[in-house]
């Protein structure tokens, strides 16, 4: 559910976020999922701007007065998958949320590509979510996320969090995942593309993949993989991200 979400409501936890997320006075916070606001007013707190972002417009008054007192808050009512983030000024500098669980993969994966600006990351996401980002390659859980957040940023599973911790109770268990962005972006446009196309059929060959996405490429890409010292029937979950980004530019070229 689009408007779903579980909002944090122990205060230890959300010192141990406030901790993580190491604020200064010089940084710029994303917050995508505001809720009641008592995140948001730690965060307020602590960072030189806060962004929060929040879609349920049955919130926006009680969010409103709880972050009132703050001259460096900006709320946007509205969607953060339709939202324009670039334009956000200040520019964001580190995303810090409780991300709602439906569009969390998304929105990460949405910031770590577009706001380049962003540095860091420490979220709150439904504990598959959060092991799919983490996971290394030939893992069951290895995917494209994984492979597109893995490439621009050093993923990690902080913690495990209680279920209880929430209102309502969320019938999942929940991780804090943290994401610190590497120098430069290696997730360009055409590896975001192979790394799509490669595992929309991920029980096939990474090269018969390819095939249903870009007919006619199957043999090239059997004889790329050889040159790359793998097997021309490798399967995607096999390549390591750098990989990817390497048959990339072989194909491109």
């Amino acid at each position: 559910m689009r408007l779903g979400q579980n909002f944090l409501v122990d205060r230890n936890l959300l010192d141990v976020i406030e901790r993580l997320a190491a604020l200064t006075d010089a940084d710029v916070v994303l917050e995508v999922g505001g809720g009641a606001g008592l995140l948001s007013q730690r965060l307020a707190q602590r960072a030189g701007h806060l962004h929060v972002v929040e879609l349920d417009v049955s919130l926006e008054s009680n969010l409103r007065g709880v972050l009132s007192e703050y001259a460096n808050v900006s709320v946007h009512i509205a969607d953060a998958l339709e939202l324009d983030l670039a334009r956000l000024t200040p520019a964001p500098t580190k995303m810090v949320a409780n991300l709602p669980y439906g569009v969390a993969a998304t929105v990460i994966l949405r910031t770590v590509a577009e706001l380049t600006s962003v540095a860091s990351w420490v979220v709150m996401v439904q504990r598959e979510v959060g092991e799919r980002f983490a996971a290394p390659a030939g893992s069951q859980a290895y995917g494209v996320p994984s492979v597109l957040a893995q490439l621009d940023c050093e993923v990690k599973v902080l913690r495990p969090v209680s279920r209880q911790v929430f209102r309502p109770v969320p019938n999942v268990d929940s991780v804090l995942l943290g994401l610190v962005r590497r120098g430069g972006q290696r997730a360009t446009p055409a590896v975001r593309r192979l790394v799509h196309d490669a595992f929309r059929h991920r029980r096939k060959a990474l090269a018969r993949s390819l095939e249903i996405a870009r007919p006619g490429t199957r043999e090239r890409v059997r004889a790329e993989l050889r040159e790359m010292g793998l097997a021309a029937d490798v399967r995607a979950e096999r390549l390591t991200p750098e990989q990817f980004v390497e048959l990339a530019g072989r194909l491109e070229g």
